[in-house]
């Protein structure tokens, strides 16, 4: 490795740590403020607070180290420019791919640490900053996928609830449907299903049964029935930040047995399955626009490079937001969603770097 590879890819690293730990402060005090008056009425002991800004701390930086890296790129690269360290470095004839290859080898050492961080470490940090949100902060709240829910517990039994009162572990319009091959052999209906914690049965309420004769159905019915069932009670209620607390291995098994029970929230675990590769990628794709932008020596100075690079920033956190919840919400490809947003400013990428070569 050349002086001119040590000197740009410690700016590069450097900076980019430094604008973490300039910035995490600021979002902790933020958050502070926002949040201490629930955290002194429910009396949350010091050590949960400590572990919950720890996780705070990984969720956001794992969420927002796209935008630090690409301020931080175009901070140093903008002050290299001011002091025509770029103009000295290509015309000492050094080439323009070749001045771009330790930040290429910056993105690597980046991407690398934000895979680790995006498979394996915040997810342990989504789960205790979400788990202390809902318990502390938003109790009252739902933490739960509630509503409509219906999913394929096994080959043969399908369940499906219109409402489902977590707190009260009891639902509204339960039906249980059970097939052999293609054939619906009985159906379970009932007004409403209550869980009972003491011995893990369910009670049903207007209960129902329908099973299916080759010439006439059996009907039998009871204002109340305690039974037992095949699925757990968070198979009726799934939580909606589950796939944000898996690492990768557990997450594609999740998903696949999600697939086979049928469930309808399939779009919103693969938003963030596929949002584990493409955020580390945008590294690369970020650091090219950032040098592309920034290496040019602007009457404006610094401000200016820095004021075209948050626009550009926000405008990509923007069309990821937007994306990923198009494909949460509706039959857009959520692969399409994730990798979108990379492939536009991929395109940009390539323009601006054409631009500044010449």
């Amino acid at each position: 490795m050349s002086i001119l590879d040590r000197y740009i890819l410690g700016k590069y690293l450097g900076t980019f740590i430094l604008l973490l730990l300039l910035f995490i402060p600021i979002g902790i005090t933020v958050n502070l403020a926002e949040k201490i008056d629930k955290i002194l009425a429910n009396e949350v002991p010091f050590i949960e607070v400590a572990k919950y800004y720890w996780d705070f701390t990984i969720y956001f930086a794992n969420l927002l180290f796209p935008l630090f890296l690409f301020l931080s790129v175009i901070w140093f690269t903008s002050k290299m420019a001011n002091n025509t360290e770029v103009i000295a470095i290509l015309s000492s004839g050094v080439s323009y791919y070749r001045y771009l290859r330790p930040y290429m080898i910056g993105a690597t050492i980046v991407c690398g640490g934000a895979l680790i961080m995006g498979m394996y470490l915040a997810p342990v940090a989504s789960k205790g900053f979400n788990e202390f949100s809902y318990q502390y902060l938003k109790k009252g709240k739902k933490d739960r996928i509630s509503s409509h829910v219906y999913r394929q517990i096994n080959d043969n039994d399908y369940i499906y609830v219109s409402y489902f009162n977590v707190g009260q572990k009891s639902g509204n319009n339960f039906t249980l449907e059970h097939f052999e091959g293609n054939e619906l052999t009985y159906k379970i209906a009932a007004r409403s299903i209550r869980f009972n914690e003491a011995d893990s049965t369910y009670s049903l309420y207007g209960y129902q049964k329908r099973l299916i004769g080759e010439d006439s159905d059996i009907i039998q019915k009871s204002p109340k029935i305690d039974t037992t069932f095949a699925f757990e009670l968070e198979d009726l209620t799934p939580v909606e930040y589950i796939a944000e607390t898996l690492n990768y291995t557990e997450l594609n098994s999740f998903i696949e047995r999600e697939k086979a029970k049928g469930s309808s929230y399939i779009n919103r675990y693969q938003v963030v399955q596929y949002k584990r590769w493409s955020l580390p990628v945008s590294a690369y794709i970020l650091t090219i626009i950032a040098v592309a932008v920034s290496s040019v020596k602007r009457r404006g100075g610094m401000g200016v490079n820095l004021a075209i690079g948050i626009a550009i920033g926000m405008i990509f956190i923007f069309f990821d937001k937007i994306f990923g919840t198009m494909a949460e919400q509706s039959d857009f490809s959520p692969f399409v969603a994730t990798w979108f947003p990379n492939f536009i400013f991929a395109i940009l990428a390539v323009y601006l770097l054409n631009n500044a070569k010449r």
